[in-house]
């Protein structure tokens, strides 16, 4: 039995789901990593639009501590320094500067979560990637990936990854479940306005929605343009606060799974929305990428469509029964192997196997 470790994650936000996906997942992994004995403390940049939007200030899986700037910060390097393992995230604000702080702190283990990955290989080539160099790549003992499949081929050949691993994102799954309440939408999504994303959603569930006046669609999250036409019968939601996604996904009948242009291009980048729905027993019509079927085999654990067509056509003529198997598919791969409990066991495996190699030297900082 491995002993408890103390780890340090500097991410986004923990504090705050809205308008991103980063809270969530580091929820269900920290709640993991708190269920396996181990000590974590999040460090926050305290920003004002999550110091407006907290739904989660006071965990009780982590110590959530805040910074204000980069000398807040500095008040944190003695445990920085002596922790087990420290570990930042994609988009941390300033992240270039704090990755070269830390790594001047030569703690026992750094290492790198990225939950946006083919996003973020698309700013190292356009070089508009503000919180990671290419430079700083090969510093990191593990580069943790949200993406699988050639992301991880090309951070190692391209910039020098030394080990890059998957590490999808993960439910938690005492808190995503079918609630048991009646449908009241035939189709929803749930995601932060994404220009990128925009001409899916048109396709995937504005159009159907024109085409079926008489069924009910929803779309949930924030940023979305005033001048968006949306259909008389598309119910808009702000937010669905995190402890409100069970029932939001219980009560549609199937929900819609959406990806950015970079990661369809890339491939292996299962959002953690797919997680989310499917352990709560609501049937998935995702877009199409490269590898989403060897997650979800297609039809058995979740539906693809790629034209208006697609969607009108499962929503009006697919069996109740096959709705409901797919379900079942869906619900029973999440949990077998994509609950932040599983994602926290790879981390720990991850951590442990560089661990056991002895302190590694890593290339010198170079600023």
């Amino acid at each position: 039995m491995r002993k408890p470790l103390d780890i340090i994650f500097l991410g986004l936000t923990l504090s705050s789901s809205w308008g991103n996906g980063h809270a969530t997942t580091y929820r269900a992994l920290l709640r993991g990593l708190a269920a396996g004995g181990h000590r974590v403390l999040f460090l926050e940049r305290d920003v004002p639009w999550y110091a407006d939007h907290r739904d989660l200030a006071d965990p009780d899986f982590c110590t959530l501590s805040y910074y204000k700037d980069l000398a807040g910060l500095r008040r944190h390097l003695p445990v920085i320094a002596s922790a087990d393992a420290v570990i930042i995230g994609s988009y941390v604000p300033e992240g270039v500067a704090i990755i070269d702080l830390i790594a001047a702190s030569a703690p026992p283990l750094f290492c790198f979560d990225d939950i946006d990955t083919p996003v973020t290989l698309a700013g190292l080539e356009s070089g508009e990637t503000e919180f990671l160099a290419p430079r700083q790549v090969p510093i990191f003992d593990i580069y943790f990936s949200f993406a699988g499949g050639t992301a991880l081929e090309r951070l190692k050949t391209r910039y020098g990854a030394r080990r890059p691993v998957p590490l999808y994102c993960s439910v938690d799954e005492t808190q995503h479940f079918h609630t048991a309440e009646p449908p009241r939408w035939d189709l929803g999504y749930l995601g932060t306005y994404s220009k990128d994303r925009q001409p899916a959603l048109e396709r995937l569930l504005l159009e159907p929605a024109r085409r079926l006046p008489d069924r009910n669609f929803v779309v949930a999250g924030a940023q979305y343009p005033d001048d968006i036409d949306w259909p008389d019968n598309v119910e808009r939601l702000e937010h669905v606060p995190p402890t409100a996604h069970a029932s939001f996904y219980s009560r549609q009948r199937y929900t819609l799974n959406l990806t950015r242009t970079d990661m369809v291009s890339s491939g292996w980048s299962p959002s953690v929305r797919l997680f989310e729905a499917g352990a709560c027993g609501t049937p998935v019509i995702s877009d199409r990428w490269n590898g989403l079927s060897q997650l979800f085999p297609e039809n058995e654990a979740v539906l693809i469509a790629d034209t208006n067509d697609d969607v009108v056509r499962i929503l009006t003529t697919l069996p109740e029964r096959e709705r409901l198997r797919v379900a079942r598919g869906a619900r029973a791969r999440v949990l077998a192997g994509h609950t932040g409990k599983a994602r926290a066991e790879e981390l720990i495996r991850y951590l442990a196997e560089c661990s056991e190699r002895g302190r590694p030297v890593r290339p010198a900082v170079a600023v």
